[in-house]
């Protein structure tokens, strides 16, 4: 077994392996194995008893706070096994650096990475945090309180029930971004006309009350993305892009994004898809399957995620991912969600059915749905020439149905 981000061995006995104890500490722990080396080989370690308590010695004097673990000694093998767990108190120092685990190498965190787990240490999230500020106007959150809950008055003592106000009359941060004026930056929205070297439109938005941010990004997608068709002696309104799934993700974005990082929610606006990155990875916590799946939700800003709650903006914690499929279940193009380090993506295509393709487009579209092929298989499948084949599928991935992966003899083509 190859070491991994929570499994690291150890040939010998150095204080290296202090970083790694400190990283496991601070995150999601760990085992060190002492006696094997890096390729896995267990080679054991003379006397192994003495090494255990040196083991001993060295965490209970390098590592603060105190640390959680244990020590097994395996007889048969003579490798010693440090069980590390993740600890309440964080962060954990080793020589007055804190560390992370990256992949399977230990490395030093960076100052946001001390910073979220200082709050992690107090059980605090960063919404919750006082500022200097004792008033910055809440005009705009007053109008949807009153439109939603029918509020009247919003005073010191419903700020303060909100939390948006501390007891002893600062703000937090929740406060803050809810406030008419404040210093984050918020959203920056673009739209791309035939590609991303053609900007139509910037809108940033920032030093504003996210409620008044997400009220002028559903405006934009209402511009850009909806058009009215009169059946009968009615007027309907159309979506390219479903509205409750855009609606879903810029309240996620807001809700759920690293408030620490000094950048904006970015919203891409293409002729085919709309494109939200959001600053911050996933929350401590929620593993990416769970996120995927929409089965369970970790709230990084508990406090504005309350104030959008009881706004009606979001109606359940946890159920975002959910909702932004369910908008999509009658369309052959479904949204995509992609999380990275310091980032989630959610790219919400237009809408689409496959009735509206022509007999031929189908079945190529359909010889597509077990996965990719090159244009010889699918000449195959669908008992179509080479040219009819090139053909189709040209006109398929400009209308956003397929994609093309590879070059040359290597070139696929699979649905988007």
């Amino acid at each position: 077994m190859r070491e991994t981000y929570n499994l690291e061995y150890k040939e010998k006995l150095s204080n290296t392996f202090l970083k790694t104890v400190s990283a496991f500490s601070n995150y999601n722990g760990g085992k060190i194995i002492f006696g094997v080396t890096d390729q896995g080989e267990y080679i054991g370690l003379d006397d192994a008893k003495n090494k255990a308590i040196s083991i001993e010695n060295k965490i209970n004097n390098s590592v603060s706070p105190q640390v959680s673990y244990r020590i097994d000694i395996d007889e048969d093998s003579n490798t010693i096994i440090l069980t590390v767990h993740p600890g309440d108190d964080k962060p954990y120092f080793y020589n007055s650096k804190v560390y992370k685990r990256n992949d399977s190498s230990t490395i030093e965190v960076d100052k946001l990475e001390l910073k979220k787990l200082i709050l992690q240490g107090q059980n605090k999230t960063f919404d919750a945090l006082s500022v200097e500020i004792k008033d910055s106007g809440f005009d705009y959150l007053k109008k949807k309180l009153m439109e939603s809950i029918g509020l009247v008055s919003l005073d010191n003592d419903v700020l303060k029930t909100l939390e948006l106000m501390s007891r002893d009359g600062y703000l937090t941060n929740a406060g803050l971004l809810l406030s008419d004026k404040n210093d984050f930056k918020i959203m920056d929205i673009v739209k791309f006309g035939r590609n991303q070297d053609v900007i139509l439109n910037r809108l940033q938005l920032k030093n504003i009350s996210i409620l008044e941010a997400y009220d002028k990004s559903i405006e934009k997608i209402r511009e850009y993305y909806q058009y009215q068709v009169i059946k009968g002696a009615y007027r309907t309104k159309e979506d390219l892009i479903p509205e409750k799934a855009y609606r879903e993700a810029i309240a996620n974005a807001l809700v759920h994004r690293e408030w620490m990082i000094d950048s904006y929610i970015q919203v891409s606006m293409e002729d085919e898809f709309i494109v939200i990155t959001s600053p911050g990875g996933l929350t401590e916590g929620i593993a990416e399957e769970e996120y995927l799946e929409g089965q369970r939700s970790l709230m990084r800003n508990p406090i504005i995620g309350n104030v959008f709650f009881r706004l009606d903006i979001i109606e359940s914690f946890g159920t975002g991912i959910r909702r932004i499929k369910k908008a999509y279940q009658h369309s052959n193009k479904k949204p995509i969600f992609r999380v990275y380090g310091n980032s989630i993506e959610v790219k919400l295509p237009v809408v689409s059915n496959i009735d509206e393709l022509s007999a031929d487009q189908k079945k190529v579209y359909l010889a597509l749905e077990h996965g990719a092929l090159a244009s010889s298989e699918i000449a195959d499948a669908t008992g179509f020439g080479k040219n009819k084949v090139l053909n189709l599928v040209e006109d398929l991935i400009a209308k956003g149905y397929m994609k093309k992966t590879g070059s040359g003899r290597g070139t696929k083509y699979s649905i988007e």
